[in-house]
């Protein structure tokens, strides 16, 4: 008998690759795609790319889910079905805005993850719980965070990192009880080969503030850029996860998703500035003199960029990785090096510039 599959998030950037993936592997009978109400059409549509193309596919149910309500939204019947016949459950929804206000946070990333927790609890034949939380929990911590470490009093950038923090408490707490792995991933990116991704979020912000440059004079560095710009496309998140969601060592870890060898934020900006616009950055603007002008909410708007994101350049921080290097070494799987993906990045940037469902809307 094959596996049956549970996962939050769908039709989101990350449950889309993760869904591709698992619609090839033999081993998969039976996939459940828990769907906001309001993405159902959405998902249907994704889901027909998905499959169009594969000669056979694992049964694949779209059940209507709100991970803040305790049971789900979901009947009886159906939770007594995903809890029977579940032997690995993926949790990815959550709020990834880094402007999202606190309330709404809260309630999806750390009420939503207790639901999904209760939900791991009651699946009599569950082998996996992969839970997806960010490399971002360390907060304001600065120097090398091990994938060991979790507990800290340093204060967050923004409540997107809190509740994602709070969240993964809930979640250590249950490894003692559910056989749970917890990945971290850095700032995910689109594919390396092909480019492809949902939102121009994270660094493409970058490249919304620079296409408003391209005819400036002088183009200046932002900040000291001594932090680390820790990227990572999204064929490798997939791709490991799957690898440690079926590795029995995985179990009860957790291991930080990130690049083994990040460029510092003036390198990346460099690279960004020069296979954008053939620019070499020059001169400094402070950060502050940034944070103030993104105060003002027309500046914001045009430039297309949240305020939130200046934050990351100031973040110097190293996330160790050896749990993860040492679990992916015998496989093929590594994170590639950003100056190799870099172009396809930017092709893909410029022939979706203009679209607008594909940009984060500023407030």
């Amino acid at each position: 008998m094959g596996n049956t599959y549970t996962i939050t998030g769908f039709p989101g950037f990350l449950a889309n690759f993760l869904v591709r993936e698992l619609c090839q592997m033999p081993s998969v009978e039976q996939i459940y795609l828990c769907v906001l109400p309001d993405t159902k059409h959405k998902a249907e549509h994704t889901l027909k790319s998905i499959t169009d193309d594969l000669a056979v596919t694992p049964r694949i149910t779209i059940i209507n889910t709100d991970i803040t309500d305790p049971n789900l939204t979901w009947d009886h019947e159906t939770y007594d079905r995903v809890c029977h016949d579940t032997t690995h459950l993926i949790h990815l929804a959550a709020i990834y805005d880094l402007a999202v206000p606190h309330d709404l946070a809260f309630q999806v990333n750390v009420l939503g993850t207790k639901h999904v927790n209760t939900l791991a609890e009651h699946c009599d034949q569950l082998t996996h719980y992969l839970y997806f939380s960010t490399a971002f929990v360390a907060g304001k911590q600065q120097g090398v965070i091990k994938e060991t470490e979790l507990n800290h009093d340093a204060m967050f950038k923004n409540h997107y990192e809190q509740t994602k923090y709070e969240a993964e408490v809930f979640v250590e707490e249950l490894k003692s009880r559910v056989p749970t792995t917890i990945v971290r991933p850095g700032i995910v990116v689109g594919d390396s080969l092909t480019g492809e991704t949902d939102k121009f979020d994270g660094p493409y912000f970058l490249l919304n503030s620079l296409a408003k440059f391209k005819y400036a004079p002088i183009l200046p560095f932002i900040g000291n850029g001594n932090a680390r710009a820790n990227f990572v496309p999204i064929d490798y998140i997939v791709n490991a996860s799957l690898h440690l969601l079926h590795s029995n060592r995985a179990i009860g870890q957790t291991f930080h998703l990130t690049d083994p060898r990040p460029y510092h934020a003036q390198e990346v900006y460099t690279m960004f500035a020069q296979a954008f616009l053939g620019k070499k950055p020059r001169g400094r603007l402070p950060i502050t003199l940034a944070y103030t002008a993104l105060r003002l909410k027309p500046i914001r708007q045009w430039l297309s960029i949240e305020r939130e994101a200046l934050d990351y350049f100031n973040y110097d921080v190293y996330f160790d990785c050896q749990n993860t290097l040492q679990e992916l070494k015998h496989t093929n799987i590594q994170c590639p090096d950003f100056r190799t993906y870099l172009p396809h990045m930017i092709d893909y940037y410029m022939r979706h510039q203009h679209d607008p469902t594909k940009h984060v809307q500023i407030q």
